[in-house]
């Protein structure tokens, strides 16, 4: 059994329709219910609503998981694109309580479940952002890279257990990751993948599905892909 945050569009949804492929029997999560339940009907997984930010929410979907063998930690995003000196801290809050809390609180409430299934395996979604800084990103590079940390601890922390943890760590991928960032602004989001071509949904879940179905000894720490023309955060080539 897997269970996928912000499973209701993108990546996540991507992801579970690449776990359930796999014969994985999905629990989807995400705040967009009518969405989760109409992909559970497509996987046959079970939709459940979750919202990362929300304790109360988190210790609910939890109950309604009898076991669990693979964590994919998907839910995040980016809110804003200001200098720290312009920046808010409500989009800062947002962003740290989504990625980086939401991430603590499944992993932490999920981790006994996924010891017991004797072959458990985290699999947290950061991105070129937990790699390196650039200007006006603070707040999400600072929340990815605390995820990224707090991803990285627990794989020595559980050494010697049954449970792997893997970082995915995308670059530019077209979703609907820019829209929220630029607030619902179609063209500035549409502008980000402009010139070249960027990975897909379906792409990033490809390389998740792979890593969650080697070899039980295999773990694969870390896996960073990034478009063909993108060679670092602020890097790009464009036609």
């Amino acid at each position: 059994m897997a269970v996928v945050t912000g499973a209701s569009s993108g990546i996540g949804a991507a992801t579970a329709r690449a776990l359930a492929s796999e014969g994985f029997h999905v629990i989807l999560g995400a705040r967009r219910v009518e969405r989760l339940r109409e992909l559970a009907a497509e996987t046959g997984g079970t939709a459940v609503p979750l919202d990362v930010t929300d304790e109360d929410s988190v210790n609910s979907f939890v109950e309604q998981v009898p076991a669990c063998r693979v964590l994919v930690n998907n839910a995040g995003g980016a809110k804003g694109s200001a200098p720290v000196a312009e920046s808010s801290e409500e989009d800062w809050r947002w962003m740290w309580e989504t990625n980086v809390l939401g991430t603590f609180r499944l992993t932490k409430a999920l981790l006994p479940k996924l010891v017991d299934s004797g072959n458990g395996h985290v699999i947290t979604v950061t991105s070129v952002a937990a790699l390196e800084v650039y200007d006006n990103g603070a707040g999400y590079t600072s929340a990815k890279h605390a995820e990224a940390a707090l991803h990285r601890t627990l794989r020595g922390e559980h050494l010697g257990e049954p449970v792997r943890f893997t970082e995915v760590s995308p670059g530019l991928v077209e979703t609907e990751f820019s829209e929220v960032r630029y607030g619902g602004d179609t063209e500035r989001a549409a502008a980000v993948y402009r010139g070249l071509t960027p990975l897909s949904a379906d792409d990033v879940a490809d390389v998740i599905s792979f890593a969650a179905t080697r070899p039980e000894h295999v773990n694969l720490d870390q896996i960073v892909l990034k478009p063909r023309e993108q060679a670092s955060a602020t890097r790009t080539y464009r036609s």
